[in-house]
């Protein structure tokens, strides 16, 4: 076989590590960004927080302009500051009485240093709030406390641990009261011969049941109801025939079945629905007052405001703190100079130019897609859901010139500030759907008007899908019914038969 030498021209991609990191900095969030900005600082000594320096300016600008208080001279003889020292030695060794007075302070006895650690706001303004409530307290937390306080034998506390612990975040019961019978047993602390029955654990139960909040410890819904029903005061209206009903008919109220629910309670219209409407001012999930989760702030990325009758889109520049080279240390460069410590410089300041070059490469393309969006979604921003037009990933690319992976990067976890609320760059990209006259309609204006439709009902012959369905083709939007059940289902709506009240 004949060995030859050609030629040949070709193109492909090179992913260089600049590329890379410009990727890999473009799809991070914000939180994420912070964490590898912190990262980098820590690494790269060639990075410093603008933010520092202009604070470091300002406090030496500040105490060059205040103005110093006059010195006080004071002239002691040698006799006056030897009485001095003499009282302050005495004062710290006298004793401390045994008994003071009843209208004695603290702090007249024990004098408060100043290096003790406080938890106050950066700012100095008062208690960090904030800081003190760092740790919530769970609902377990919560019922131990109370159990803690209640007088209970050595075996009944077992088992109020053991219905504790069976108790989820909604404050429902998860396991039986036989499972819970065997748990309890098999504590060792209880030691041998000790047998636990069936009904001490249901009167523990019901002691638990008592505790805070109201309904805790529930087997069911119906017992949880009626829990609280029992809590309320005897002279509540309707509280007797609020408790029968979610005892015996709660299925039948559940599935609004109101004709046979005032043939079983014989009630007349207008007092099963005060009976109805005492039920649904109770919690069915008790245990959510107090195991609360806390809130996720977001921090987004673009806002959008309307300056002059125009939309204007800018970066948040309190999302992402400041970065800039530090000029002391890159002036100690040399170029002609291979020493290790030359070249550790020098590779570290190529690292940060490369690394602020991303951030800026990110913030660009982020700003551009952004603009993007808000030019095509202006009807969202004027009037609502109901004027949001069809977007894809493809349209953006194609205007901004871009890859449809780099446009979806872009929008990942990305949030924008509209005047509208927060919402994340995702949202403005839906798919469509045809009209008769041949238009396209966005997914997210059909589900704002099934919405308002819904809305609007009467609640006594609410809509079905299939009206909605004819309500939306009167409006030109070809709608099937199972879209509408599918779009109702994604926005929490339920169907027509539950949604059915009385008035």
């Amino acid at each position: 076989m004949k060995q030859t030498l050609s030629l040949k021209l070709g193109q492909h991609l090179a992913m260089t590590p600049q590329l890379q990191q410009a990727i890999r900095l473009l799809q991070l969030s914000t939180l994420d960004l912070r964490l590898e900005i912190q990262e980098t600082l820590e690494s790269n000594p060639m990075l410093e927080l603008e933010e520092e320096e202009a604070s470091t300016e300002s406090e030496m600008l500040a105490e060059t302009q205040t103005v110093s208080p006059a010195p006080v001279s004071v002239t002691t003889t040698g006799n006056e500051s030897e009485d001095a020292a003499t009282s302050v030695d005495n004062a710290f060794e006298q004793p401390i009485p045994d008994e003071l007075p009843v209208d004695t302070s603290w702090d007249d006895i024990y004098q408060p240093s100043s290096a003790m650690p406080t938890t106050q706001n950066s700012d100095g303004g008062g208690w960090d709030i904030d800081a003190t409530n760092s740790t919530s307290e769970t609902l377990q937390d919560h019922l131990l406390w109370q159990l803690n306080l209640t007088p209970m034998s050595e075996i009944d506390q077992v088992i109020a641990t053991a219905i504790i612990d069976a108790i989820d975040t909604d404050g429902m019961l998860t396991l039986t009261v036989d499972e819970i019978t065997e748990s309890a047993a098999s504590f060792a602390s209880l030691g041998d011969g000790i047998e636990i029955e069936t009904d001490e654990v249901i009167a523990v139960l019901k002691r638990i049941q008592h505790f805070d909040p109201t309904g805790i410890a529930a087997r069911d819904l119906g017992e949880c109801l009626s829990l609280q029903l029992m809590a309320l005061p005897s002279e509540t209206p309707w509280r007797g025939k609020a408790v029968e009903l979610v005892e015996n008919y709660l299925d039948i109220l559940g599935a609004r079945d109101f004709t046979t629910l005032k043939r079983k309670t014989k009630l007349a219209e207008k007092d099963l629905a005060c009976v109805t409407a005492l039920i649904q001012s109770l919690n069915p999930r008790p245990g959510t007052a107090i195991a609360s989760e806390e809130p996720q702030y977001i921090t987004p990325d673009v806002t959008v405001k309307k300056i002059n009758g125009r939309w204007v889109v800018e970066l948040n520049g309190e999302a992402t703190p400041k970065l800039r080279i530090n000029d002391s240390y890159a002036r100690m460069v040399r170029r002609a100079d291979n020493s290790a410590d030359n070249t550790f410089l020098k590779n570290n300041l190529q690292e940060a130019r490369w690394f602020l070059k991303s951030l800026q490469s990110r913030n660009e393309t982020l700003l551009k897609v952004a603009t993007k969006i808000v030019e095509h979604q202006r009807g969202f921003l004027e009037y609502g859901e109901e004027a949001m037009k069809p977007l894809v990933l493809h349209d953006i690319a194609e205007a901004v010139e871009m890859h449809e992976s780099t446009i979806s990067r872009v929008t990942s976890r990305k949030y924008m500030h509209t005047p509208r609320g927060i919402f994340e760059l995702k949202y403005f990209f839906s798919s469509h759907v045809g009209t008769n006259t041949g238009g396209e309609v966005s997914s997210t204006a059909i589900r704002a008007l099934i919405k308002k439709l819904t809305a609007d009902e009467n609640p006594r012959k609410p809509l079905s899908d299939n009206s909605i369905a004819a309500i939306l083709a009167d409006q030109n939007i070809r709608v099937a019914r199972r879209t509408v059940a599918k779009y109702r289902e994604s926005m929490a709506i339920p169907p027509s038969n539950e949604r059915k009240r009385l008035v």
